[in-house]
This record gives structure tokens, C-alpha cells and sequence, in this order.
């Protein structure tokens, strides 16, 4: 099936019928979600199969309880790298909008979505604090180069950046949020966080497909090269080493152990499967900065 509308609707046309959606469909997490309710006890907070470790001999010889601990700080660290990754949006966001018209729905869609993320952002730190976690961010040199990517993007590269962000967790947190096993605190968040995040995806779908076609060859393999970038970052923060000493294992071990298992990085490539096929289809993915995309582990 094409991924790609033959006759793309405008912006205006776009962020009119996803402004419509977005007041009939819309969650304050605050009051949406029992806080308060304690959390289910010996429920993990992932299908142990998306666990980093699973399949590993290091896997093996850890206890029922260390696996669920693992998946409680697994499913923490890809919330942090979440919350990362949607200020870094909005701020991307923002720039876009700087200079155009308040107006126009595009802006005011924008400023939706920026509202949006903003709310996600307090459910996923919630969600972390309720798990009893650490603060697991990305640090060093992917937290400077998120600094970078928040302020130079443009054009195609922001919503390039948006869809590896949205669509690579999306995947995930559907599977997670029909998973009757798991803790229901984590299958709310997901659930309202795919709603959501849904239009999002739409929106900067949209944009790719009407601006693609545009580019000349030197400013796509621009976009390639920055999109393969930015995916090569994202990859590498999903997992934070420390939710390994969190549950006593070896970190460099378990880093070892995870980065060489192929059901993780099976996991990687289906988390991105649908995204790397849209972006092969409008142009994003291809070329030399494909062979960044595979050291990334994201294609098959």
C-alpha cells in the first residue's frame, strides 16, 4: 500500500481538519491519569521480547524480579529520552513559526502541537517519578548536539527529526498499550501518548510530501545526511547505561551484552520500520547517508 497521498492537501487544508481533531480529542494528564492509584505488583512495564537484554546469557541468569525492574527502568529511560526529545521539538516548532502568519491554521496547528508536547512532557516525567526512577537523559555530547539540532534545523530536517522521534516510540507504546501484562500506569500513558501523537505524525508527514519533491539533489542529500545524523543520536540514547546498575547488573557488561543482541536490534529496525519505508518513499532515506541509518541499527 503507497504511503504517500497522490494529491497531498495543502498546509491550511492539513492543519484545519487536525485543529478539528485536536479539540475533540485532547487529554490533560493531570486529571486524565489516577496518579495516585499504586502500581500493579509483579507487572513489568514492557513486553519482555522489546526488553534490551531478552534472548542474552546475561538475561538468563537474571532473576523474575531484576527483569521487571529492568523493563520499569528501560520503559523510564526511552520517557527521559522522550522528554528530550519533545523540548527539543518545540523549540524547532517555534522557530518554524517565528516569522509566518498567526492567522494561518499551519501556525495555529503548530502552536497546538506545542501545547501538545508540553503536556506530554509532564505525563512522561510523572510517569517516571510514580516508577520510582531516575532522571535517565541523554548527556555529554548527544545533549550538546540536541542543543545544536534544536537551533539550526530548518525546513524538511525539522519534521524529519519530528517523525524519528515520534514514530520510533509510537511503535513501541502501541504494542505496549494492548499488552494486558503490563503495569496499566504505563498502557494509559501510552494510549493517550498515540492519540496524540497521531495528528503529529500526520502534520509533519504532510509537510515532508509537499516539500520533498522541491529540493534540488545537494539540499536532499542535506536532509539525508542531517535526518541519518540525527537517527544515529536518537538510536544511541534510547537505553541509558545506568538502568543496568539500577538493577545490579555490570553496566559495561550489559552494554556489551545489548549492543551484540540481535533481538534488540531486531527491536530497533521494527521500531522503525514503518518510518524508514515513508522516509525511502519521499526521498528522506537514501543515498550514502543510508549506511548511517544501518550503523544505527534501524533497517533490517
Amino acid at each position: 500500500m503507497a504511503t504517500i497521498a497522490t494529491e497531498p492537501r495543502s498546509a491550511e487544508q492539513t492543519a484545519e481538519r487536525l485543529l478539528h481533531a485536536s479539540a475533540e480529542h485532547w487529554f490533560d494528564p493531570l486529571t486524565a491519569i489516577d496518579w495516585d492509584a499504586p502500581l500493579a505488583p509483579d507487572r513489568g512495564c514492557m513486553p519482555a521480547h522489546r526488553v534490551s537484554l531478552f534472548g542474552t546469557e546475561l538475561w538468563d541468569r537474571m532473576s523474575s524480579e531484576q527483569r521487571l525492574d529492568l523493563s520499569r527502568h528501560e520503559i523510564a529511560s526511552l520517557a527521559g529520552v522522550g522528554i528530550w526529545l519533545e523540548t527539543i521539538l518545540l523549540q524547532m516548532l517555534a522557530r518554524h513559526i517565528y516569522d509566518r502568519d498567526p492567522r494561518t491554521r499551519h501556525v495555529q496547528y503548530a502552536l497546538t502541537e506545542i501545547a501538545d508536547e508540553c503536556r506530554h512532557s509532564v505525563m512522561f516525567a510523572r510517569m517516571i517519578e510514580k516508577l520510582g526512577c531516575p532522571n535517565y537523559r541523554p548527556q555529554g555530547l548527544a545533549h550538546a548536539l540536541g542543543r545544536l539540532m534544536k537551533t539550526v534545523s530548518a525546513g524538511p530536517e525539522i519534521f524529519a527529526a519530528a517523525l524519528i522521534a515520534e514514530e520510533i516510540l509510537d511503535r513501541m507504546q502501541r504494542e505496549g498499550m494492548a499488552d494486558a501484562s503490563l503495569q496499566p500506569l504505563v498502557r494509559e500513558v501510552s494510549r493517550i501518548h498515540v492519540v496524540e501523537e497521531a495528528r503529529h505524525v500526520r502534520y509533519a508527514r504532510e509537510a515532508l510530501i509537499r516539500v520533498m519533491p522541491r529540493l534540488g539533489p545537494l539540499q536532499r542529500e542535506r536532509v539525508r545526511f542531517a535526518t541519518a545524523a540525527s537517527a544515529c543520536v536518537i538510536s544511541s540514547q534510547l537505553i541509558h547505561p545506568g538502568v543496568y546498575a539500577a538493577v545490579g547488573l555490570d553496566p559495561t557488561e550489559a552494554r556489551r551484552a545489548a549492543a551484540t543482541n540481535p533481538h534488540h536490534r531486531a527491536t530497533l529496525a521494527w521500531a522503525a520500520e514503518r518510518l524508514a519505508a515513508f522516509f525511502t518513499e519521499v526521498g528522506v532515506l537514501g543515498g550514502p547517508s543510508t549506511a548511517l541509518w544501518r550503523r544505527a541499527g534501524l533497517l533490517s
